[in-house]
């Protein structure tokens, strides 16, 4: 199939499964408690929309159930080393959601079990004054009907407000003491390896205080494949390449935003083999959201950022990104110190936002 040919039927694909079941916004699930019962209200309240990523699951890695238990159990281990509370809220998830344990822990592993879908997204975080936090997150277009809002008040934990789907305990968000974290994944680096997901990490992440706290989290955590996190705490902004040989930390130079997309930014990998594994739309991506940043920098607003990510440069494959292999799914920008984050539907450009609280 020639490129204009594949773009027509990418976009009738992204057009139909718009047409056919995306939410006009995202519902918002609560859960308290210790770990078990928090799992078991998520489950109980987003039972469809796990055992719809779980089919989703098993249609796209093209495997039989048998051999996606099997694959997903080899992971227990991992989390009762590092993680055993969530695993004990994986099995709460299953119980609220009726499905059995070793399919609740496969959506927590996604795609380190098979073929993970493409995934682009461009990720931000601002401190000019308040500090704002988010991201475009790009994804295939059936996403949206299995994806809400998640706010959390584990015991003895901070609280979590995060955008996710089909019953991951950890995605995009932030937390009530000012930790927020957005994602990309990226081109090349490292090997992969048998560790863990990033989705519990990210979890871990939320749970603490500092950012001190979280490199820990990202220096004593083994991870599965290499991943971007743009973040914050509540004195500022950094970003985390996570690679499986260890993180590399970027700071922001002193312009006061942070701005990540698809390819490597640290010295130790930004180099031509890299590149050449990264999505070529990647780049392009990242100079238009740094220089939409520098044009208000000093005064960026919720308003602005609303108006960046509905951005068009380079369409289809701009920062609001209407390729139909892999579109915005979702448009996220938080406000960690107010505990708030506005998500819209799909391309932003097309989407009203909600505001979110914890």
């Amino acid at each position: 199939m020639n490129r204009r040919a594949f773009l027509s039927t990418s976009a009738a694909a992204l057009a139909a499964s718009k047409s056919a079941g995306y939410p006009a916004e995202y519902p918002l699930f609560r859960a308290a408690g210790g770990p078990r019962e928090l799992g078991r209200q998520h489950g109980e309240q987003a039972s469809a929309k796990i055992q719809a990523h779980i089919d989703y699951m098993l249609a796209g890695g093209k495997m039989p159930r048998a051999t996606l238990h099997r694959k997903a159990l080899a992971f227990e281990p991992l989390f009762a080393r590092h993680c055993p509370h969530l695993l004990e809220e994986i099995r709460g998830l299953a119980e609220g959601a009726r499905v059995p344990f070793a399919e609740a822990m496969a959506v927590n592993i996604r795609g380190e079990i098979g073929n993970a879908p493409a995934e682009g997204c461009t990720a931000y975080a601002v401190r000019q004054g308040e500090i704002l936090i988010g991201q475009n997150s790009d994804m295939t277009p059936d996403i949206p009907p299995l994806a809400y809002m998640l706010h959390l008040k584990p015991a003895g934990k901070p609280e979590v407000l995060i955008w996710t789907f089909g019953g991951m305990l950890g995605y995009h968000g932030i937390n009530s003491e000012g930790i927020g974290h957005f994602a990309n994944a990226l081109g090349g680096g490292p090997a992969g390896r048998f560790a863990m997901p990033h989705y519990p990490v990210k979890r871990m992440m939320l749970e603490c205080r500092s950012r001190e706290e979280v490199l820990g989290v990202l220096r004593r955590v083994p991870v599965a494949s290499n991943g971007n996190y743009v973040a914050c705490d509540s004195k500022g902004i950094f970003d985390v390449e996570a690679t499986t040989t260890g993180p590399e930390v970027i700071e922001d130079g002193g312009r006061g935003y942070i701005a990540h997309t698809n390819h490597f930014v640290c010295s130790r990998y930004a180099k031509k083999e890299n590149f050449d594994k990264s999505w070529k739309d990647s780049f392009p991506r990242l100079d238009r959201m740094n220089a939409l940043l520098e044009s208000k920098r000093g005064a960026v607003r919720v308003d602005d950022l609303k108006r960046f990510l509905s951005d068009h440069s380079g369409r289809p494959t701009g920062i609001c990104r209407h390729d139909g292999a892999s579109c915005t799914v979702a448009s996220l920008i938080a406000e960690p110190g107010r505990r708030r984050m506005h998500a819209a539907v799909g391309n932003p450009c097309e989407s009203r936002f909600v505001a979110y609280s914890m």
